[in-house]
């Protein structure tokens, strides 16, 4: 009697490399998430802070970073912003977008920033600012 050998489909292949990759992929996100305050102290790591400002000119920005829960910080050449609001941090996350209705071309400490979530597309809060916090490393002599 011939003895036939048995073949994987296709999809049951397919599923088990998927069940594999999900496997490979829980392993590594089991790392500790670093908290809102981790990630801003080792964002600015080597810099010192400088006098807090009231105001930021926006066009300077080159990119803003907003921290779980924490801060919000602008960055502008080779000096950090931070924003901790007076109101609204406890509800920041890195995936919110940011919408700031300005009459000028400066963000300040008297605005507020509206809180707009990338994935539902609603709006989830607002943020009332305080006074910005520059952080740069300090200049070698």
């Amino acid at each position: 009697m011939m003895r036939m050998k048995r073949r994987w489909s296709p999809v049951l292949h397919a599923l088990c490399a998927a069940g594999f990759a999900l496997l490979g992929a829980t392993s590594a996100d089991a790392r500790p998430r670093l908290t809102g305050e981790q990630q801003l102290a080792k964002m600015l790591e080597g810099k010192v802070a400088g006098t807090p400002v009231d105001c930021i000119t926006l066009h300077t920005i080159d990119s803003t970073t907003v921290i779980d829960k924490t801060a919000v910080v602008y960055k502008s050449g080779r000096t950090y912003y931070v924003q901790r609001p007076r109101a609204g941090a406890d509800q920041l996350d890195d995936d919110d977008i940011l919408v700031t209705r300005l009459t000028t071309s400066e963000l300040c400490s008297i605005d507020t920033v509206q809180l707009h979530d990338r994935v539902t597309g609603f709006w989830h809060g607002f943020l009332t600012l305080d006074k910005f916090v520059p952080y740069a490393k300090p200049r070698t002599k």
